[in-house]
């Protein structure tokens, strides 16, 4: 892979090259697409989405929102840094070709800002009750009528694949929906493959699955655009990351480690003596002592210390990158960069933690409860109205359900596949509360 091709500025249904010393530099195209993504639907949604803890009374709580606008602040100081080292490496990209190391910065943050974009509500059990409505639940009906790689999109619904649909489908009138540049989609595929074969390798990039069937076509193009390295054989599709795709990783794995673990402790989920002790091994030679002995309040003393941890694990994850880059840009560095983090091991036991007094708290789990039942109810009910429409014998029933389905989402669609798809991406864009909304509508006309 190299750096040029890597950088592309190219948007669904260009006819022309989109070259970096032709941009204006006030409205530079990676920046256009931060913005188009913080005006979309999808991302407004994000404010109601759970990140983990569902939303209380306190104000302390991350949204998905929330959560993907510091990803994306991490993500931009990220790639500024690592452009800046590029830069530097490869003085040609700005001599000849016009790149700048903020234009790093400006795809990672971008795609940062995107990552969770796909993600169903109800956190990450949106995403397995999904899947289980068609491994378990009623959605096994339909296994028979379903390619192999059809069937395993559904009963392994993933948010990145599903997020990669939202940037880029068409739809009547909108034709690439965001029209993002290239360069943001590649940085944006953490997990370049179909959804089978699952998990074939130790790769991180094998890790999951990146896209949907019905947008394997554009995926490739995408891919070829790119340059990216395709790294399987026969009929399957594959291929090793975009390397800013392991800086966006690389944001949202301190994202989620620190600032998750910061909730826990501002809802006193864990206690800060506790606390201190996990994240002073994140910040023992940068931490200014005078200053934290003279903070008054938990929150302040937790925020001087989440964001010293912040800013170790952001040099840290640069100095990663840098060190592995011609590797990188081979295809050959099949690791997170926080895998190969001189804090792993600190990472780790902080995740360990969470996991304990966080994830697995009575709040999250009610949450996931709720979110499991009232997930299967939608599908069972939107799915048979879908189905039984499409096939002429809609009861009066199934035709009121669907006319409060969005407009946007009145379109007709063939093939089963895409039906059921078509379904579950509505699902996966309702926010936590209009799911419940919409559950409650149900429900109460079934008395």
């Amino acid at each position: 892979m190299n750096w040029e091709q890597l950088l592309s500025l190219k948007r669904q249904g260009d006819t022309s090259k989109r070259l970096r010393k032709e941009q204006d530099d006030t409205r530079l195209g990676f920046e256009v697409d931060y913005d188009r993504i913080i005006f979309s639907a999808a991302f407004r949604s994000l404010q109601d989405k759970t990140q983990v803890i569902p939303l209380s009374k306190t104000d302390f709580v991350h949204t998905r929102l929330t959560h993907s606008l510091e990803v994306s602040v991490v993500g931009r100081s990220i790639g500024r840094l690592v452009g800046k080292k590029i830069i530097d490496k490869y003085p040609y990209l700005q001599e000849i070709h016009g790149f700048h190391m903020n234009d790093f910065g400006a795809i990672v943050a971008a795609a940062s800002l995107a990552h969770d974009i796909g993600n169903p509500p109800f956190g990450h059990s949106g995403e397995k009750a999904i899947g289980e409505y068609f491994s378990i639940g009623k959605g096994q009906q339909f296994k028979d009528q379903l390619t192999d790689k059809q069937w395993q999109d559904l009963i392994d619904f993933e948010g990145n694949a599903n997020g990669f649909s939202v940037l880029t489908s068409s739809r009547p009138g909108i034709e690439g929906s965001l029209r993002l540049s290239y360069a943001t989609l590649g940085a944006f595929m953490k997990y370049p493959k179909e959804s089978l074969p699952k998990k074939p390798t130790q790769n991180i990039a094998d890790k999951k699955y990146g896209f949907f069937q019905t947008d394997k076509n554009f995926f490739k193009e995408v891919a070829a655009e790119l340059g990216l390295i395709p790294n399987k054989t026969g009929n399957d599709i594959g291929y090793e990351r975009h390397p800013l795709a392991y800086l966006v990783e690389a944001a949202d794995d301190i994202c989620y480690t620190i600032i998750d673990f910061e909730d826990g402790i501002n809802l006193g989920l864990v206690s800060e003596d506790f606390a201190l002790e996990y994240l002073i091994k994140l910040v023992k030679d940068s931490i200014d002592t005078l200053k934290y002995n003279s903070l008054t309040t938990k929150e302040d003393r937790i925020s001087y210390l989440r964001a010293l941890a912040i800013g170790n694990l952001i040099n840290d994850a640069v100095k990663v990158f840098i060190e592995n880059e011609s590797s990188i840009l081979e295809g050959k560095f099949p690791y997170a960069l926080t895998d190969r983090s001189k804090y792993k091991a600190q990472m780790d036991d902080i995740i360990k933690l969470s996991v304990k007094k966080i994830y697995n708290s009575r709040e999250v789990i009610e949450k996931e409860l709720s979110g499991y039942q009232i997930i299967n109810n939608l599908l069972d009910k939107f799915i048979t109205a879908y189905n039984n429409n499409h096939e002429g014998k809609a009861t009066n029933y199934d035709k009121l359900l669907l006319k409060i389905l969005p407009e946007k989402h009145h379109l007709i669609k063939e093939n089963l596949y895409e039906r059921l798809l078509h379904i579950c991406h509505f699902i996966s864009l309702l926010t936590d509360g209009n799911a419940l909304i919409y559950n409650k509508i149900i429900a109460s006309n079934n008395c």
